[in-house]
């Protein structure tokens, strides 16, 4: 089969990007499509894509496109629909905020479109800007979005076959789509086991988050709580945020800006806990590799993390975004005894085995077998 790969941009890197890069370790020989791509970023998180064919659309040609692209938007249904297809047999698009998904493709091509999430922006989600406080970017960008959500649903009903990265992402798809979806779960890197035992540290006395420093992650209510309670917290991330977020830390709060991944297994090795306030997260991929580590979650009970972080087995919940609300819940992982977190750890880290790169290759494999073999 003659396999094509689309992707929204290359400019940017987290959890999507990891499922593009598993799709395209599933099938080497598939050229990508994507609205534009920074190669020097590009090859410092995978230095192998210098052999990737990279096919970039119109607007990489548009000087600082890269610092526009959100305002400029609404560009995404012609920089999508320009793409041509017709000599893939299957083309499998890798869909999120900038809306790959509405690619053109005819029969006998096969469509296949992995949903990380619609369109935060188009739906009401918290975003990483607070735009709606600025009357200018207000106006405009409802303008926009009202003809990009009415894009947003003519394209959504493109695609042959909708993925979802998650029963939160796949209930969001019936709501705004009126399309069913299949959940696979995107792939997470898992350390092995032995990295775990030669980073052995047994002294737990601090917490860990991992996260964007920006509004919809929500670390200044990590953050509170390390105040009132005088709890060692140690921030992992970059973002629009940073600078405030550390004029709101205490002395017990550390900001430790980007890690190698050598550094991580360290970090996790001394942390008594993962938190994370995200709202409305589809997913959530930093907490699934702490359970890699075997370190217990502690969460917002929101969006996909009701999946994962299985309350009192391999983490707890708490039921409010307020600070009060996780001191509450950090009590409760306080008064386990050694046997039981012990236990809960494990619990952790065979929860985390479930989202291992393997499944997703198998799963993904296996989907579209049956499917385009179906087609």
């Amino acid at each position: 089969m003659k396999i094509a790969l689309v992707h929204d941009q290359l400019h940017e890197f987290g959890g999507a990007e990891r499922v593009l890069y598993s799709l395209k370790k599933i099938y080497p020989q598939a050229p990508i499509y994507t609205a534009f791509a920074t190669r020097d970023r590009l090859l410092k998180h995978y230095p192998e894509a210098k052999n990737w064919e990279i096919h970039q659309s119109f607007v990489s040609k548009i000087p600082f496109i890269k610092k526009l692209y959100s305002p400029l938007r609404f560009l995404a249904p012609m920089i999508w629909e320009s793409f041509d297809f017709g000599k893939f047999d299957v083309v499998i698009s890798s869909s999120g905020w900038y809306m790959c998904k509405g690619i053109f493709s005819k029969s006998p091509t096969v469509h296949i479109s992995y949903i990380h999430h619609p369109p935060r922006y188009l739906y009401g989600y918290e975003t990483a800007m607070e735009w709606q406080r600025y009357w200018p970017i207000k106006i405009y960008a409802n303008i926009v979005n009202h003809f990009l959500r009415i894009w947003d649903f003519e394209s959504s009903q493109r695609p042959d076959y909708l993925i979802a990265n998650s029963e939160e992402t796949r209930r969001r798809i019936q709501k705004f789509y009126r399309r069913d979806s299949t959940v696979i779960y995107p792939p997470v890197t898992l350390p092995k086991e032995e990295e775990i035992r030669n980073s052995k540290f047994e002294i737990r006395n601090f917490y860990v988050t991992v996260s964007r420093l920006q509004k919809a992650k929500h670390v200044e209510i990590l953050i509170g709580a390390a105040n009132k309670a005088k709890f060692n917290l140690k921030i992992v991330g970059e973002g629009r945020d940073r600078q405030y977020l550390e004029s709101i830390a205490g002395s017990t709060v550390e900001f430790l800006g980007k890690i190698s991944d050598s550094e991580f297994a360290q970090l996790y090795a001394g942390a008594k806990a993962f938190l994370f306030a995200s709202r409305d997260e589809e997913f959530g991929i930093a907490p699934i590799e702490a359970m890699g580590y075997g370190v217990p979650v502690i969460a917002y009970k929101s969006g996909g993390l009701v999946e994962t972080v299985k309350d009192g087995i391999n983490g707890y919940l708490f039921d409010e975004l307020t600070s009060e609300s996780l001191l509450k819940t950090i009590k409760r992982l306080n008064v386990l005894n050694e046997v039981k977190y012990q236990q809960m750890r494990k619990n952790a880290r065979d929860e985390a085995e479930k989202y291992s790169e393997e499944v997703f290759k198998k799963e993904i494999k296996q989907f579209i077998n049956d499917n385009v073999n179906k087609s």
